[in-house]
């Protein structure tokens, strides 16, 4: 398998990493996309907008709204330092916000636990293929739906 391993910065490093990313690509780190991207990174599965706005919410003591969320959701997916689960519009921290992969993710359908993983030999096929077509992907991602060994040793 052509996958790699990463230095997954965990906590205040990956927090740091973000932003570098984010101030690289010549965007600004602004207190608002700080909580977010804090919220976003404590869920320990998949976290709608919704989720990340009542977080936030609960740790600044106001209001906000998930259409600013949202936006600052597609910001960080643009920017790499989020990636999206399609198939239950949620979104995760991604764990090296510096490194350029297409996803693939295996979510469990008994608890909702989502990992991402990096294997460039099936998303240049996937790539290959599409192009074989004529069609240009630019974003392809890959959801595997099934059971974790966790919940399968429960069943």
């Amino acid at each position: 398998m052509a996958s790699h391993h990463h230095h997954e910065p965990q906590g205040a490093d990956l927090t740091t990493a973000a932003q570098a990313t984010l101030e690289k690509s010549g965007e600004q780190w602004t207190t608002m996309r700080a909580q977010i991207f804090k919220a976003l990174s404590s869920f320990d599965k998949p976290a709608s907008a919704y989720d990340i706005a009542e977080a936030v919410s609960k740790a600044e003591g106001r209001r906000v709204a998930a259409n600013s969320v949202y936006r600052i959701l597609d910001l960080f997916v643009a920017s790499n330092l989020a990636r999206k689960v399609e198939s239950a519009n949620a979104y995760v921290a991604n764990a090296h916000p510096d490194c350029l992969h297409d996803c693939i993710f295996l979510v469990c359908d008994s608890c909702g636990n989502t990992v991402h993983i990096d294997n460039d030999v099936i998303t240049n096929g996937v790539r290959s293929a599409a192009e074989a077509t004529g069609f240009s992907p630019v974003r392809p991602v890959i959801e595997v739906r099934g059971t974790c060994a966790a919940c399968d040793i429960v069943s």
